[in-house]
């Protein structure tokens, strides 16, 4: 059995004493998992971090095998993204969502969202929104997407603001008024491409997502959410926190001079 593909690297992990399993995320093969001989060497080591895109070649006896992978770079993301506290996170949290789905299946659309983030992932002002989304899409591939197109109770798409927390759908600012205080938020940047997000916008994306995982993922298979998922969101507010103070710091100079 052989085939070729592109991939990018979620993870790897020693074995024997020169040996690593590298785990990809593929273009056609979905997550995939395979034996590269000699990863821990000097000159496999750069190439099989996590972030940067590959060329793949995976060679087994029979399709059920793990077999073994040939990695030749072809886009080296990874020293970029290590600089970033929000990315390594961002990026650790997105390959632990593509784990909640089965081995070798393939979802082409969550390859190509994924190569797009990991160009944007160390610009921590995107960051938050590009995640948030990637969990919708996440939600989706397994079951349980969000309807987030127009309101539930009357069918209109203007003024989109709660999301039900029983079916998930979209409702209107007015006729979720009476029940405000029980609805999720729904920012608005997650309703379109272009809008952009202020910190407490994000905020309540991860807030909505995370209840939808939680309900229909972690509990029922009695998992915990990701510890990179945590960390991801405390590397945020640490940028945000840090964003704040330099604006005031600029307001104030501002007004002395």
């Amino acid at each position: 059995m052989e085939w070729r593909d592109e991939g990018i690297i979620l993870g790897t992990r020693k074995h024997g004493e020169t040996s690593a399993i590298l785990e990809v995320m593929t273009r056609a093969h979905g997550r995939h998992l395979g034996l590269v001989r000699g990863g821990r060497s000097r000159k496999q080591q750069p190439v099989l971090q996590p972030g940067n895109r590959v060329d793949l070649l995976w060679r087994a006896r029979l399709d059920e095998h793990l077999g073994t992978f040939q990695a030749e770079p072809i886009e080296m993301n990874a020293a970029r993204l290590m600089d970033s506290a929000v990315a390594v996170y961002g990026l650790q949290t997105m390959a632990a969502h593509l784990r909640l789905l089965p081995e070798r299946d393939a979802h082409g659309g969550l390859y190509e969202a994924l190569a797009v983030m990991i160009v944007h992932l160390d610009d921590a002002d995107a960051a938050g929104e590009l995640v948030a989304r990637f969990e919708l899409l996440i939600l989706d591939e397994l079951g349980f997407g969000l309807d987030l197109s127009q309101c539930a109770a009357t069918g209109t798409r203007q003024d989109l603001a709660y999301v039900s927390p029983k079916s998930g759908r979209a409702v209107s600012r007015e006729a979720g008024a009476p029940w405000r205080d029980k609805m999720l938020a729904l920012p608005a940047f997650l309703r379109g491409p272009g809008l952009r997000a202020d910190p407490a916008a994000v905020e309540d994306a991860f807030r909505l997502t995370g209840f939808f995982f939680n309900r229909h993922v972690y509990e029922p298979r009695g998992i915990e959410q990701p510890d990179a998922r945590a960390g991801f969101l405390a590397a945020l507010r640490k940028h945000h926190a840090a964003r704040k103070t330099i604006a005031g710091d600029d307001a104030a100079r501002e007004i002395i001079t």
